[in-house]
């Protein structure tokens, strides 16, 4: 560090200045503090000199980059606060100097990075131990020094990036908050705002040093764009938010990820997922939820290979261990064994997410939404397994057992309902998180959103959906409140209106047939339950066939008995044949019958048994690739071969352009 000019120079003797200069700032030359040696670094220069603040700020810095818990942060910012305090206390002076002199700045262009680097991992362990009054607090104390660079800390940028991050709470819990979620957003901005404006005024002085400090209004001005960013995403202003966007892109400072999110919430999955891709280059080294393979499992889904969403949530959470973001991938990869049709080891992985202490760092997504997001899967869940009762006999209308059994997880499927609709009465984004379909903020699919809403108000929720369907300014969007909008017309016993509805969106020209097929599937679906009520079998079977092929995994769950005719060969056991003719399919060898073709073929070698099967579709294309299991009791492989000709379970695909 540059000897300070005098009157900037702290009140100790001047030994002690000169030892703080040789024998720490000196080794500060050579001795990185993100490296493994900080720590050892660090006390060291508290044996020298415990009054100085470098050795804490080591201590702290090499804290913060070891944490992976709630304690760990919470330890690391007990010396981040002991430097941020002796720093105030020693160089108050050089913090407050403003000049455009070189000979002025130099000396104190440590000191005030210093500072800033301080007080932004305070803020991070302070945000990451859910203490955002201390955030606050801690940006207004930054504010004070009025620095005329940024360096570390964008001050005015965290403080909208509070706001918004806390925008559902009101100033009863944190007093620096408005009442409500508008008013919170407008301050966030406001804030954004004022950092331009800053930016602007501090460019009187910054300008004669500018080739000291290369591009800096540039970059601190692409951090308030990122911001704005966030703010109209979430406000769903897709005209300011594709404008900031642009201007980050030309700058080459495009956040990928932020902005893969706000294209899914345009309706264009097909360029998000490149741009997760990119993401999972560009956030590779952080230690927290990764959000893009979050979202990614998700848009497998809509592609209707949730097998592949499977693969990555498995990957990521070997990659993660135990630390932020395990719980996240634990929901993705339940969610993806939700789809295809995997509902036992579904809800053993939503448990594992329920019973994880997830640390929400660097993201807007908070509790609320994790808890959320998990009664939800458990929700639905609790649906599918009642549907397997009926998928697994046949015969499950006059089986007292079955019947039994279906009425006691119907029981706990309302038990849940009435958990998750406590928990979301309090909650006061639903009509712009969840109601509205695809946001920034939201961490489920819009195919969840349904079985959330399917048993209650009707007629409230055709309203909303009717609105949204014509006023929604995302034109690719339309078509989802439309499908909302069919299916609770079908609710309702109104199924000409509701099949009038579903051609169109069937035919809506804006439907990517890649990256929407589980949106189509739907449609196949509600078409399907429309003619098995208007009774045009005909119709029923040709949708159903047609479900079948696009996304198998769904059929099972839908209630409704798929046609299939069966080839079975080899070494046949009489009573795992039986099993499987027991299941809910109807069985048929008319070929005027749309139906697929399964084929079945045993095989015994010693103790061996084991079952190959695939199914194609009637240009003979495989839809279940050909594959097979082992098994020894005849019951439960008839059974999980039922599943199997539905592609559930069964082995996992590769993924696909390296995601």
């Amino acid at each position: 560090m540059p000897q300070l000019p005098p009157q900037l120079m702290p009140p100790h003797p001047p030994d002690k200045m000169a030892q703080r200069y040789f024998n720490i700032d000196a080794k500060r030359q050579i001795e990185n503090i993100e490296s493994e040696d900080a720590l050892p670094r660090s006390r060291e220069f508290k044996r020298i000199d415990s009054t100085y603040y470098v050795g804490w700020m080591y201590e702290g810095v090499y804290k913060y980059n070891h944490a992976a818990d709630y304690l760990g942060f919470k330890n690391a910012a007990v010396p981040l606060e002991r430097a941020l305090y002796l720093i105030e206390h020693d160089y108050a002076k050089a913090l407050a100097t403003r000049t455009d002199q070189l000979l002025v700045i130099y000396p104190v262009r440590i000191i005030q990075p210093d500072y800033t680097m301080i007080a932004y991992f305070l803020m991070q362990c302070y945000s990451n131990t859910d203490q955002p009054d201390k955030v606050y607090a801690l940006l207004r104390r930054t504010l004070k020094w009025k620095f005329q660079l940024h360096y570390n800390m964008d001050t005015y940028n965290f403080l909208a990036w509070t706001m918004h991050r806390n925008r559902f709470y009101t100033s009863a819990k944190y007093p620096f908050l408005k009442n409500s979620i508008d008013e919170n957003e407008k301050l966030a901005n406001a804030y954004l705002d004022t950092c331009l404006l800053m930016i602007q005024r501090n460019k009187r002085l910054n300008e004669p040093l500018k080739q000291y400090f290369p591009g800096y209004e540039e970059r601190e001005k692409m951090s308030v764009y990122h911001y704005k960013n966030v703010l109209y995403s979430y406000a769903f202003n897709i005209d300011s938010a594709s404008y900031y966007f642009e201007l980050m892109r030309k700058g080459f400072r495009l956040p990928h990820n932020n902005y893969a999110n706000f294209l899914g919430i345009c309706g264009d999955f097909r360029t998000a997922e490149a741009e997760y891709k990119l993401a999972s280059m560009q956030d590779a080294s952080d230690k927290r939820l990764q959000e893009w393979a979050y979202y990614t499992s998700i848009l497998d889904i809509y592609k209707a290979r949730p097998k592949a969403g499977i693969l990555l949530a498995k990957n990521m959470i070997k990659a993660a261990g135990s630390t932020p973001g395990y719980g996240w991938y634990n929901i993705a990869l339940a969610r993806s064994m939700l789809y295809d049709g995997q509902i036992s080891e579904a809800g053993r992985y939503i448990d594992k997410a329920a019973e994880f202490k997830e640390l929400h760092i660097g993201t807007t997504l908070g509790q609320s939404h994790y808890d959320f997001s998990i009664q939800l899967i458990k929700l639905i869940n609790k649906e599918q397994a009642w549907q397997m009762d009926r998928f697994e006999h046949g015969n499950w209308w006059y089986n007292p057992a079955v019947l039994m059994s279906m009425a006691r997880k119907l029981s706990e499927k309302y038990l849940q309902q009435f958990l998750i609709i406590n928990q979301f009465a309090q909650n006061p984004e639903r009509d712009r998180v969840i109601y509205k379909l695809f946001s920034t903020e939201s961490t489920v699919s819009w195919d969840e959103i349904w079985y959330l809403i399917h048993d209650f108000s009707n007629k409230y929720f055709v309203n909303v959906f009717q609105k949204e369907a014509v006023n929604d300014n995302r034109e690719h969007i339309r078509k989802y409140f439309a499908l909302f909008v069919a299916r609770l017309k079908m609710q309702q016993g109104n199924y000409t209106e509701a099949k009038k509805i579903l051609d169109k969106v069937l035919h809506d020209p804006n439907t990517d047939k890649d990256y929407e097929k589980l949106f189509t599937a739907r449609i196949y679906q509600a078409e399907a339950e429309c003619d098995a009520e208007q009774k045009n079998q005909a119709g029923q079977n040709e949708w159903l066939y047609r479900l079948y092929v696009l996304y198998p995994q769904l059929v099972p769950y839908t209630g409704m008995q798929m046609n299939m005719n069966l080839h079975i060969s080899g070494e046949v056991d009489k009573n795992l044949e039986k099993r499987l003719r027991d299941c809910n399919i109807h069985w048929v060898t008319n070929s005027s019958i749309p139906a697929p073709d399964a084929y079945v073929i045993f095989t015994h070698t010693g103790n061996k048994k084991d079952i190959t099967y695939y199914v194609l579709d009637k240009a003979g294309n495989y839809i279940v690739p050909k594959q097979g299991f082992a098994w020894q009791k005849p019951d439960e492989a008839g059974t999980a071969l039922a599943y199997r000709l539905f592609n559930i379970g069964g082995k996992e695909e590769e993924e696909e352009d390296s995601k």
